[in-house]
This record gives C-alpha cells, sequence and structure tokens, in this order.
C-alpha cells in the first residue's frame, strides 16, 4: 500500500481553482438573471405601449364614427358635398383598420410577456408605468461583465498555479506484507519512493495556464472598455429620451390637442371645413403616436441602463 505526500501544494491548488471556477459560475448566474431582468423590463415597456396604442385607437374610433355621422347629416343638409361625407367615410375605415391592428398588436406583447415567465397564457393585462427605475451613475469596474471577467482572471490565474503544482515532486511511502518462502516467515516491510519526471516537467501545459492569464488580461481590458461605451450610450439615450417626452408633454400634445378643440368648435360653427378637422385631428394623433413612441424609449434606455448597473 503506497501514498503520496502532497508536500508540492497540489490539494490546495486544486482547491483554489475551484473556488475561482464557482465564483465565475455565480457570476453568469447574476448575468443570467440581470439579463431576464432587462428582458422582462423591455416587453413589459412594450406591452404598455401597446396599451396605450390600443385606447387612442378605440378613441379615434369614437371620433371618426361621430365625424361620419355628422359628416352624413350635412351632406343631407345640403352643408357639405358628397365628397365631404366619402371623406368622413373613409376615416372611419382607417381608425377601424387602425383599431384591429392595435388590438393584434396589444395581444402579442401580452402574449411575449407570459412567455418570458414559461406561461403560455397571455396575462390578462398590464397596469402602472413602464418605468420601475431610476438612472444612476455607473462605475463600469463593478459591473457584471468586468467581475466576470475578474473571476475569469483569477481562475486563469489558479489554472497555471494548479499546472506550477504539477510538476512538483512529491514522495510517497508504502508498507506491506513480506512472505519469505525458504522459511515461511512473514515480515513487514516499509518504504519511500520519489518520482523522477525526467522527461516529463508539464512545461506544456504551464505555457498554455500562461497564455489563458494573457487572454484573461486582454478580455478584461476589452470588457471594460465596451462596457464604458455600453453606460455613456446608455445615458445619453436615457436623457435624450427624458428631454423628448418632456417636450411632448408639456407642449407638443396639449398644443396639439388644443387646436383640434378649436378646429372642431369651427367645423361645428361652419368656419372650417371637414378637411381642416380632419388635419388637426391627424395632427393630435401624431402628437400622441409620438409621446408612446418617446415614453417607450425612454423605458427601453432605462432598463439598459439598469442592466449595466447591475450588481
Amino acid at each position: 500500500v503506497n501514498q503520496r505526500l502532497d508536500l508540492g501544494g497540489r490539494r490546495g491548488a486544486r482547491i483554489g481553482a475551484a473556488r475561482t471556477e464557482l465564483a465565475v459560475q455565480r457570476l453568469r448566474l447574476a448575468i443570467a438573471r440581470a439579463d431576464l431582468a432587462q428582458s422582462v423590463r423591455e416587453q413589459f415597456a412594450r406591452a404598455a405601449a401597446t396599451r396605450e396604442r390600443l385606447e387612442q385607437a378605440n378613441d379615434n374610433l369614437a371620433w371618426a364614427q361621430e365625424l361620419a355621422r355628422v359628416a352624413g347629416i350635412l351632406v343631407d343638409a345640403g352643408r357639405e358635398p358628397p365628397l365631404r361625407g366619402l371623406r368622413a367615410r373613409s376615416a372611419l375605415a382607417q381608425a377601424q383598420a387602425a383599431r384591429e391592428a392595435a388590438e393584434a398588436e396589444e395581444m402579442a406583447a401580452r402574449s411575449s410577456l407570459a412567455a418570458l415567465f414559461g406561461v403560455s397564457i397571455p396575462v390578462a393585462g398590464v397596469t402602472g408605468s413602464s418605468l420601475d427605475l431610476l438612472p444612476r451613475p455607473v462605475a463600469p469596474e463593478t459591473s457584471l461583465e468586468v467581475r466576470l471577467a475578474d473571476a475569469e482572471r483569477a481562475a486563469a490565474e489558479a489554472g497555471l498555479r494548479q499546472q506550477l503544482a504539477e510538476r512538483r515532486l512529491d514522495p510517497a511511502v508504502g508498507a506491506g506484507v513480506r512472505h519469505i518462502r525458504e522459511t515461511g516467515d512473514f515480515g513487514i516491510v516499509a518504504g519511500v519512493s520519489m518520482p523522477l519526471p525526467v522527461f516529463d516537467r508539464n512545461r506544456g501545459n504551464i505555457a498554455a495556464a500562461r497564455a489563458a492569464v494573457a487572454a484573461a488580461d486582454a478580455r478584461r481590458a476589452g470588457m471594460l472598455a465596451s462596457t464604458t461605451a455600453r453606460a455613456r450610450n446608455a445615458i445619453a439615450n436615457v436623457e435624450a429620451a427624458q428631454r423628448r417626452v418632456s417636450a411632448l408633454e408639456k407642449s407638443a400634445v396639449p398644443e396639439a390637442a388644443e387646436a383640434l378643440r378649436l378646429a372642431q368648435r369651427s367645423y361645428e360653427e361652419g368656419r372650417a371645413s371637414l378637411l381642416e378637422l380632419l388635419d388637426a385631428r391627424n395632427s393630435y394623433t401624431s402628437a400622441q403616436t409620438q409621446l408612446t413612441e418617446a415614453r417607450l424609449a425612454l423605458a427601453l434606455a432605462t432598463a439598459e441602463l439598469g442592466r449595466i448597473s447591475a450588481q
């Protein structure tokens, strides 16, 4: 029976390598969770945007139905030419088609959101704001990707230490029983042995481990540069989206709504044509659509920034 004595640090090197690999896997799990959280936030924002579009489509449809009714009355009374009534009915048909498309998009968005949770049945609906994060400063050095690169470098260094330990000499002690055939006696023997790796100094594995450390250093530098650029772009996108949302909420949409109100009154009083009223309504609808898209862009940019700053 022989037992090799671990005097060269092989066991400690193996334990160190295993611990660094465990740290790497834990960070990869954290990255997977952060990616899932970003996907949920982004899909919820898309679902909220489709909800707003559906509400706007329902409002436009109700308005187009009322407009077609009034235009029909005016055409019958001779106050509007038949072409105006045809234009009102065309606007109604377009509003109905837009409403059906918005309804389909809203259903698809709810189905996609449910799929992220492993559910085949679409969620009943989404409520609340699409923003659940507040923009905050980002330190690229502490991002999950850079921490993973640091952990991978530590794992590469642990692998190098393990390969260096493999070339060290460890003695082996042994004990046994010897039978002397001539006399029929038994004796206990013991000994010490030492392997001599004359032709195997583990040079190839050590060189590969050193190259792995150098590659890990390069990956860490590249990941830091990439994360820094992503953080700057995300911050810029959030700030730009915030300014756009503010401008639309404070001026563009209220002004378009006031212009539509005045055009509606003028049309009812006979001082504005149907075409002018339709133009005002289209401008108001366009402003609402731009606001919805701006809110979605802000939510997506905030989700990206939250992903980069995830710990």
